[in-house]
């Protein structure tokens, strides 16, 4: 059975490629110029942390709006070239938003994947989906994202594979955790899934993904109905519009770190 924290030799990590979509690439945590920067890289640094300097190399693969397919397509073969000691491989949300999208048929081709990539490099960190209970527009699908994760914990059983659950990850049912789009966290959000990613690999870290936010002041409703005209109008209705153009924010966007390269 896969424990959340595996028992894999630490010292072994010396190299790691991140696998996935936006969640991956690190949307939402802006960083020098047009990139980000985002939870696979601050999880990389904290890896790095743990070898002689420049030692450890790190890739990102990650992109934007991918699908399940296309990440399998595009991503996966590279991953599996550069052989690293670790791969992350967080895939399936932007094919689980899709109206109709099936999380038992997206499963399915999830763990042929997973079990592609375990015979190829030495650990394979899962990603669950998140809690979506208090997100608008997307609390509707938390049927759906709660089946989709119940197949990534089996499948992680399966292939003896760390899983970084998300879903149980209290602190980002903040909205502080979330950017301003509500669609992707924010810089303090993807700083507390990078510490509890390094949790499951069994890392101690320099603090708690998971303690309280500070204190904040009350907003009126008046502020709270404000913020979500604005949310409306400048992320929601961009976002239905190039669903249903079947346009992607990941269009002509290439990986930002494609080769192994030391930190």
């Amino acid at each position: 059975m896969a424990d959340d924290s595996n028992s894999f030799i630490k010292s072994a990590i010396g190299s790691y490629a991140a696998v996935g979509d936006s969640f991956t690439e690190g949307v939402g945590d802006p960083g020098p110029g047009d990139t980000f920067v985002g939870w696979a890289d601050r999880l990389a640094v904290l890896l790095s942390d743990q070898q002689e300097e420049h030692s450890f190399r790190y890739a990102n693969l990650a992109v934007r709006g991918r699908l399940l397919d296309q990440i399998v397509e595009e991503q996966v073969p590279r991953a599996k070239e550069l052989g690293p000691d670790l791969v992350s491989f967080c895939a399936g949300g932007n094919d689980i938003l899709r109206p109709g999208s099936d999380p038992d048929d997206v499963a399915q081709r999830y763990e042929a994947a997973v079990a592609e990539l375990c015979s190829s490099v030495g650990t394979v960190l899962l990603c669950t989906g998140f809690d979506t209970r208090g997100v608008p527009v997307l609390r509707h699908l938390r049927g759906k994202i709660a089946t989709y994760t119940a197949h990534v914990r089996s499948i992680a059983d399966r292939y003896d594979c760390p899983v970084l659950d998300l879903w149980s990850l209290r602190s980002v049912q903040d909205r502080r955790a979330w950017s301003d789009d509500r669609l992707h966290l924010s810089a303090d959000g993807h700083t507390r899934v990078a510490l509890r990613a390094a949790q499951v690999l069994g890392f101690e870290v320099p603090a708690d993904p998971d303690q309280a936010w500070p204190d904040e002041e009350q907003r009126s409703a008046a502020d709270v109905r404000r913020d979500n005209v604005h949310w409306a109008r400048e992320y929601l209705v961009p976002w239905i519009g190039r669903r249903l153009r079947g346009e992607s924010s990941g269009d002509n966007v290439e990986p930002k770190r494609p080769d192994l390269l030391p930190l």
